[in-house]
C-alpha cells in the first residue's frame, strides 16, 4: 500500500476507518524529511494491514499546529483512534519496523486503563 495525504478534512476519518494509522508530518524543505521518506515508502508496501499517511505541515499548518508538531519530521502512530506513539526525527528502517511491530502487538486494553486512571 502506498502512502496517503492527510488533510484536516480526512484526519477523523481516517482514524476511523482503520485500526492503525502512522502519520509521518514532514515538509518538502527538510532534509531529514527527504530521506526518511523511502523508508518510510519502504515500509508502506511491507504492512499492507497499516495506512501510511502523511501531512504536509506547510499545506495543513492548522493541524500541524492541533498535533502540537515543533519539529519534523515527526511519527505519530494511533491504533484503535488512540496516539500511541509520537516522536520526531527521522528513523531508520530497523527503528521503524521495532514502532510498527511494538504499535502492532500493543495490549490495547491495558493502554485504556492506563488512560482512564486519574493522574496524580
Amino acid at each position: 500500500m502506498a502512502t496517503i495525504d492527510i488533510t484536516e478534512k480526512t484526519l477523523a476519518e481516517t482514524l476511523e476507518s482503520n485500526d492503525i494509522v502512522l502519520i509521518d508530518f514532514w515538509a518538502g524543505w527538510c532534509g531529514p524529511c527527504r530521506m526518511f521518506a523511502p523508508t518510510y515508502e519502504a515500509a508502506s508496501e511491507k504492512h499492507p494491514d497499516v495506512v501510511f499517511a502523511k501531512v504536509d505541515t506547510e499545506a495543513e499548518q492548522g493541524l500541524a499546529a492541533a498535533a502540537g508538531i515543533t519539529s519534523i519530521p515527526t511519527l505519530m502512530a494511533f491504533r484503535d483512534k488512540t496516539l500511541v506513539f509520537s516522536q520526531p526525527g527521522a528513523l531508520n528502517a530497523a527503528g521503524l519496523q521495532q514502532v510498527i511491530e511494538g504499535v502492532k502487538n500493543l495490549d490495547m486494553a491495558s493502554v485504556r486503563a492506563r488512560a482512564a486512571q486519574p493522574q496524580a
